[in-house]
């Protein structure tokens, strides 16, 4: 990363920092020209073609901002008079102050030596000093940023975010009047003044804290202990021989002679012996095998036939965990297949909301999440003989989790056996982390695959790529190289010399080279290349690998339109997505009638996943999108990025699974060689409030100190972001300890801040709606992509929505709406006359179950008490969004209204816009001041998900610490971003009822059988008769 925000991190300007140290200092003036000259290739660190400093989203550009550009005004602007702006220029030229560069590089230097974290300057220098500064910060190895259209400059030891809410003058905090009419006031002081008058209920053991499972036997300290150590070792070994007896019976029978010479035929087979062997004399080893050897399903028999043949079958207890749910249960199902028993025998499966196992099952098919779950409950794995990790190459959170789990656990397991498995698996890695491992390595089973790359492919097709830039002054390839900057691949494409790189070819192809952007994918070539396949090449599927539903949908329409492939007498073309459930579905995997082919337009979904057997050509076009995140910034970003290496062979090799195939590749050849090997590990890439959770559960220690034994440990900044984030939520307290709210979050499966707001349901009455919301946010969204119906789609659900301004409430209706048809039988087609999944919907409902027995077992819901206990505020729209509130604080937006329009901001990236999918989106009033979401992504632009427009009074109830503001007269929450004044009885009203509301909380937290709706009644009553003070939803 740059050490700040402007400027490109290079080698040559590395080394003349270095050089100038060594120059005599004659004046800073005479160095700083020195480097301005050496870094005239620097892009201008102030963007936008009219505007102010940091133009683009946060001001200037080209649509005006600080003052500038179209509708950046408030009345006064004229930014079409050229007298006007030549006016404004003068003026702003006038009051610019000139720059003492000794001045400011004696600062600097100061601050290097030891002085404070950060410099603020707040100078109204012209843009040249601005760039002076940072280049005087960065020669000193200092960052620097500009912030409120270069009101303020930061010059820092520290990387600093793009932007900062306290040097936002206009939107980094707002003063918000809390007024209350009398009559509110009174009612509400009234109401909790009787709830402090009445007696405490005394909280007995029978109040709804369930009973628990006692390990006594009913019959007391009478029983017999007829299970001695004799007693067992003779029970083991008479189950020993009947496993054996069994297996022997099974290889004998006619029935399996054929699978089990299938099995033979497998590349596993042939190392059998030597995996056998590796694993008796190694406690780990490192199994590295090409897709279609075997090793999923052979692996882990070997070792039950082989447990079962030495009569150590009552001991053997195998569980092999596989990064989703449908590859356990399949793999399970295969595997009992091929030994001829009933799936949850010897061989079962586990996975969320679902298991088939017995107490004969030895072999256990599992998600990676059961069995971290497991380890909360028996942190050493008691009675495992052999742990299986598939697919370890994936790198997800929890696996790499789960390596330094086991990594602390093998030591003090010397028993325990644990084979990493994977196709394409980094094994040296592995086999370093654990000591230096054993590695076997299986060939795979396929069939040779021809590739081609985009000069090939241009070559074949005779297809012109026009250049992105052809309607822009200038120079393309140069416009395409400043575009390029940030992308390395792309960088190393633009520095080559197209007609000697590639005389080879013709010159059309070298035009195109010359024209082509990755910027962007070229559907249109995308489009050619399928029909090359379909006109000149031989039968079978065709295999698209796209980045999204957007390219999925634009080239599903180029395709129908097509002359030649829109014939569906000749061409089934068909999408497929993680997020829709199609009608279609089936026939991605059927193999198409005689003279028809099949064309599978797909996401990496199709990479690993699944897998369609007819495949002969693939089209990859090179990237997916792909979750990262910016610790800096606090914010997720979804774009589409380059794939690894290992994700470019797995697409090709679905090409040759049944008889040689093609992959043709849209991208140069250049940049597959330039390829990251791997994928970044998704420890590195993703938020991890839930891991830190975990960590805390497992007693493992200090956050930090144990994610730094990872094997590649995460960016020490994520880890602080996570767990200051488990702090604002309660979950864990300064020491970094779990409170007692922490310790019943580790308990759901969820995201802290899902978990939060299910039990803050179950506490406030809002059950029902927490548990479906719960759901819905915790798997994912029932509201599917319709290829052509979009508009439709969109007004069904605002039409669940209501004028609630709320996703979440779509959500709850949804699923509502669903429940009501399903119980008259007519639920199929609800779903298909308002755009919903029937699978997600009924995944969503076992889900719910699964939450409420979770919620049971920790006693804050008794179940004896019947459903009308904890729902009384479930129809109540202000109570739910209150809910909602608690649980998503504090992911907070504040809506401010400009002109007939709403802007959107937040605290840690300024200005965010409503994701486009949202019931929120294109509203441009709101009745309600502030809105709580689900998530914050970066895409095209930083969008803010599933959002619910919300009451200040909901926010100051439910949401986060209230903090006295530093006058004393008014309140404070996130740090200082919102602001609240009110009159001094209004303010002491809310600190009153906030804090009985914080009060009862904490009780029922630390005694889940607590009643809250008994000895609380006046408080809640308070509390929501305060939420309903504002009339104003329309």
């Amino acid at each position: 990363m740059s050490p700040h925000s402007f400027g490109a991190n290079c080698c040559c300007y590395h080394f003349l920092s270095k050089l100038l140290f060594l120059v005599p200092r004659l004046s800073v003036s005479s160095r700083l020209q020195i480097s301005t000259r050496s870094m005239s290739h620097r892009p201008n660190f102030q963007g936008g073609r009219r505007g102010g400093p940091n133009s683009g989203r946060r001001g200037g550009g080209r649509r005006g901002g600080g003052g500038g550009g179209r509708g950046g005004g408030r009345g006064e602007q004229r930014w079409w008079d050229p007298v006007w702006r030549a006016e404004r220029l003068r003026q702003n030229q006038a009051e610019m102050e000139v720059l003492d560069e000794n001045e400011w590089w004696s600062k600097m230097e100061q601050m290097k030596r030891g002085g404070e974290q950060e410099m603020i300057i707040k100078h109204n220098y012209s843009r040249a000093d601005q760039q002076t500064l940072s280049d005087m910060a960065y020669q000193l190895g200092l960052y620097f940023h500009a912030y409120n259209k270069g009101k303020a400059l930061v010059v820092s030891k520290v990387p600093l975010p793009d932007y900062r809410a306290d040097l936002d003058e206009r939107h980094g905090s707002t003063q918000k009047e809390i007024r209350m009419s009398s009559d509110i006031e009174r009612r509400v002081g009234s109401l909790l003044n009787s709830s402090e008058s009445q007696q405490a209920v005394p909280v007995n053991d029978s109040s709804g804290t369930p009973a628990r499972a006692s390990n006594k036997s009913s019959a007391g300290g009478n029983v017999r202990k007829s299970d001695s150590l004799l007693d067992m070792d003779s029970a083991k070994e008479k189950l020993s021989l009947e496993l054996k007896q069994r297996q022997e019976n099974m290889k004998a029978s006619n029935s399996l002679r054929a699978m089990q010479s299938f099995r033979e035929k497998l590349p596993a087979f042939k190392v059998k012996s030597e995996f056998l062997k590796a694993v008796a004399e190694n406690q780990v080893l490192v199994v590295s095998g090409e897709t279609g050897c075997g090793k999923t399903t052979q692996l882990p028999q070997f070792i039950l036939e082989d447990e079962i043949s030495c009569l150590r079958g009552a001991d053997c207890s195998i569980m092999c965990t596989q990064p989703r749910r449908i590859s356990a249960i399949s793999v399970a199902a295969r595997i009992a297949s091929e030994r001829g028993e009933s799936l949850g025998e010897t061989v079962g499966y586990q996975i969320r909301l679902e298991a088939k196992r017995s107490a004969q099952t030895r072999l256990l098919f599992c998600t990676t999440g059961v069995l971290l779950r497991q380890l909360v409950q028996d942190p050493e794995l008691t009675g495992v003989s052999h742990l299986l990790v598939d697919e370890i190459h994936e790198r997800g959170m929890n696996e790499d989790f789960l390596l330094i789990i086991l990594h602390d656990l093998l030591p003090r397991r010397p028993d325990l056996r644990l084979i990493l498995m994977s196709a394409t698996i980094n094994a040296d890695l592995f086999s370093k982390y654990f000591g230096n491992a054993p590695i076997i390595h299986i060939p795979g089973l396929t069939f040779p695959v021809a590739e081609f790359f985009l000069e090939d492919v241009l070559e074949k097709t005779h297809y012109n790529i026009k250049s992105e830039f052809d309607n822009v002054e200038g120079n393309s390839r140069r416009r395409r190289q400043q575009d390029s900057k940030k992308d390395p691949l792309m960088e190393l494409f633009e520095d080559v010399n197209i007609d000697s790189y590639y005389k080879n070819f013709s010159t059309s192809t070298r035009k195109s080279l010359e024209a082509w952007s990755g910027s962007q994918l070229d559907l249109s070539l995308v489009e050619a290349t399928i029909e090359y396949i379909c006109r000149h090449e031989g039968d079978g599927a065709i295999l698209v690998f796209l980045t999204g539903w957007d390219d999925i949908s634009k080239l599903l329409d180029k395709v129908k339109g097509n002359s030649f492939l829109g014939d569906p007498s000749k061409f089934l073309v068909l999408p497929l997505h993680g997020s829709m459930p199609t009608l279609n579905q089936r026939e991605i995997f059927d193999r198409p009638p005689p003279n028809k082919r099949k064309i599978v337009l797909a996401t990496n979904i199709a990479e690993s996943s699944i897998t369609i057997d007819d495949v002969v050509h693939v089209i990859d076009c090179g990237k997916a999108k792909e979750t990262s995140y910016d610790a800096l910034n606090k914010l997720a970003c979804l774009l589409p990025s380059w794939i690894s290496k290992a994700s470019a062979h797995q697409r090709r090799g679905r090409a040759g699974r049944v008889q040689p195939g093609i992959c043709y590749r849209l991208y140069p050849k250049m940049i597959h060689d330039a390829m990251l090997q791997y994928q970044l590990p998704e420890i590195l890439r993703t938020p991890l409030q839930e891991l830190c959770l975990h960590i805390k559960s497992l007693q493992l220690g200090t956050v930090g100190s144990f994610l730094a034994k990872a094997l590649q440990p995460p960016d020490t900044l994520a880890v602080q972001n996570a767990i200051e984030l488990l702090k604002t939520i309660g979950a864990v307290d300064d020491m970094e300890e779990l409170t007692p709210l922490g310790r019943h979050l580790c308990t759901l499966p969820l995201d802290p801040n899902i978990g939060k707001m299910l039990l803050m349901g179950s506490i406030f009455q809002c059950l029902n709606p927490a548990l479906t919301i719960a759901a819905a946010l915790a798997h994912r969204d029932p509201f599917i992509l319709p290829i052509n119906r979009k508009e439709e789609a969109d007004a069904a659900k605002r039409s669940f929505a209501g004028d609630s301004c709320s996703d979440h409430i779509a959500l709850l209706k949804a699923f509502e709406g669903w429940k009501d048809a399903k119980r008259n039988g007519k639920e199929r087609a609800f779903c298909w006359d308002n755009f919903l999944s029937p699978v997600t919907l009924q995944m969503m409902e076992d889900m719910r179950m699964q939450f409420l027995d979770l919620l049971s077992d920790i006693g804050f819901v008794d179940k004896s008490r019947g459903p009308n206990a904890y729902n009384q505020y479930s129809h109540d729209l202000e109570m739910v969004c209150a809910i909602l509130c608690a649980g998503l604080y504090p992911n907070v937006v504040q809506c401010k209204r400009r002109g007939k329009r709403t802007a959107f901001y937040t605290k840690e990236v300024g200005k965010v816009d409503i994701h486009p999918a949202s019931v929120n989106a294109g509203v441009h009033q709101f009745p309600l001041p502030y809105m709580v979401y689900s998530e914050k992504v970066k895409t095209t632009g930083i969008y803010v998900r599933d959002s619910t427009n919300i009451s200040d009074y909901a926010l100051l109830l439910f949401g986060g610490n209230l903090i006295p503001s530093k006058t004393g007269e008014g309140i404070e929450m996130l740090g200082g971003y919102l602001h609240f004044s009110a009159s001094k009885s209004v303010l002491e009203l809310i600190r009153k009822l906030r804090g009985e509301l914080d009060k009862l909380l904490n009780k029922k937290i630390e005694e889940p059988g607590f009643d809250i709706s008994m000895e609380g009644k006046g408080v809640v009553a308070a509390a929501v008769e305060l939420l309903h003070s504002h009339n104003v939803r329309y």
